[in-house]
């Protein structure tokens, strides 16, 4: 399968914490957040101006005010997961507190005829782009792969003695080799010849993955838009991304023969990691008036530079029966109590807009309109993520993550997001309506993901205050893996489900 990873570990510490492609796609796949009132309307900022969200979209939109205002978005989100994991149904759930757009926005006014910018307008705002609190949990039986043979791939790639399977590989393959989980294979005289796992993976066993993740991608923006004649729209924005991820993952394998003589009876690996990131970025964009009740606009995201700090610990305990009987070890143990610790930066993938709405009876006094209708185009590069060493001395960490993303380029491809949404005004009193579509990341063809979401709202103007409620359902389509081999295709849970999100916005002008 195109999709199987190349896990390159080198003969340190630092290898033990495999970097993967997956972990680019955090900071790139993700469904539009922002206010209520985008939410509402499927997430729609390319063209439409007027709402803080489009510091984080298109800043041009925010040049459209005129007015000052303070906008406050909490929000709760409810995880329903579906999994099929080689024939077997699982769910799982969980729900959180999240929040949208939040910040303000200062405008300014001309009042002289002869100045062709007739109004600016600057805002600081934070937005959620993606929550990861969730819990991914599937099980299955399984007689044609193990977990544990990563382990004898790696060892045996490395050609690893015996002193390097004891203590080069602290999070995985020497957890394994102490624990007897495997252990070497013999030849003539006694001499070493190779490694085996006593796992019995021909007649099958149960494996069961159960991963809660916790943190989100936040993103600071200060924005800054100026409004030509009321004909154009021009801004940017300046972007600060926070990323806080953790994964506590419990991971098992146990004999589906009940045999007490094979040899082996289960294990379990437990791991506990850490992720925190930070960096810049810039977000371009211009909005235009062709005709009196059309808006047109064009955004452009730059890649993100990010800086990570990762934290990881990780234990295995296994049951060989009579073999080594019930055995533990940790890194801690390996690691004069430490957890392991890498660094390294990151760019993300950018990403383009192109958009357009109609705007129903737009005229000066905004109170007056009636309704609209707009769409986003997005294209999203996600191959273009790339990671590289913190240390720019260290040659052996620039050919591994040269390696890394070489398999992001053959993992995933660009791909398309669609989003369309509108509003409906009577008097103090508007109904949202939206919907979009967010198109795979993945360049395998057999692996089968898209988002889907479906949003409503409804909204309250008056006397400078505005109190909006959304809510959104994103039907989700993934493959969630439990480990990854280079020897044979990887096998996979297709995951379903969705995720429910209610957003409301308290707003003050002033």
């Amino acid at each position: 399968m195109k999709h199987s990873l190349l896990l390159i570990f080198l003969f340190t510490a630092f290898a033990a914490i495999a970097q993967t492609p997956d972990d680019a796609l955090r900071t790139a796949w993700f469904t539009q957040n922002g206010t209520a009132r985008n939410m509402a309307t499927g997430g729609v900022m390319g063209s439409l101006g007027g709402d803080i969200t489009a510091n984080h979209v298109n800043p041009a939109g925010i040049g459209l005010y005129k007015t000052n205002e303070f906008v406050l978005s909490p929000g709760f989100s409810l995880n329903n997961n579906k999994f099929n994991y080689r024939g077997t149904d699982t769910t799982s759930n969980k729900n959180n507190f999240n929040y949208g757009t939040t910040g303000f926005i200062m405008s300014t006014s001309s009042d002289n005829p002869h100045r062709k910018w007739t109004s600016s307008a600057i805002a600081l705002s934070v937005n959620e782009l993606a929550n990861y609190n969730n819990h991914v949990q599937f099980k299955g039986f399984n007689n044609f792969s193990s977990f544990t043979e990563q382990y004898l791939e790696e060892l045996t790639r490395d050609r690893a003695d015996t002193n390097a399977a004891l203590s080069n590989y602290i999070f995985g393959s020497s957890l394994a080799f102490r624990t007897f989980l495997i252990d070497t294979t013999s030849g003539p005289g006694g001499a070493v010849t190779g490694y085996q796992s006593l796992v019995p993976i021909s007649t099958g066993v149960n494996q069961m993955y159960d991963a809660v993740t916790r943190g989100g991608y936040h993103e600071i923006a200060l924005g800054l838009a100026g409004n030509l004649e009321d004909k154009m729209y021009v801004g940017g924005s300046l972007t600060i991304p926070i990323i806080s991820y953790q994964r506590d993952l419990t991971y098992s394998e146990t004999d589906a023969t009940g045999n007490p003589n094979n040899q082996f009876n289960s294990f379990q690996y437990k791991e506990t990691f850490s992720s925190r990131g930070a960096g810049i970025g810039a977000k371009l964009g211009v909005i235009y008036k062709p005709q009196e009740f059309w808006r047109i606009g064009f955004a452009f995201h730059t890649p993100q530079f990010m800086s990570y700090t990762d934290h990881i610990s990780s234990s295995i305990t296994a049951n060989t029966e009579n073999y080594a009987g019930i055995r533990t070890a940790t890194s801690k143990d390996l690691n004069s109590g430490n957890d392991g610790e890498r660094k390294y930066d990151m760019i993300t993938p950018w990403r383009a807009i192109i958009s357009a709405s109609y705007v129903f009876r737009e005229i000066s006094d905004i109170s007056r309109q009636r309704a609209f209708v707009s769409a986003d185009i997005e294209y999203v590069n996600y191959r273009g993520a790339r990671f590289s060493s913190a240390d720019k001395d260290d040659n052996s960490l620039d050919d591994y993550y040269k390696l890394i993303n070489n398999q992001i380029k053959d993992s995933y491809k660009g791909n398309v997001n669609v989003r369309l949404g509108g509003e409906l005004k009577f008097n103090t009193i508007m109904f949202r309506l939206g919907g979009a579509y967010y198109g795979s990341p993945y360049a395998d063809a057999n692996l089968h993901a898209n988002r889907i979401l479906a949003t409503t709202g409804i909204g309250y103007r008056d006397h400078g205050i505005f109190i909006d409620l959304t809510y959104a359902l994103v039907f989700t389509k993934d493959a969630q893996f439990a480990y990854r081999l280079n020897d044979r295709p990887n096998t996979f849970a297709e995951q379903g489900g969705n995720r429910g999100n209610v957003m409301l916005t308290l707003g003050f002008k002033f």
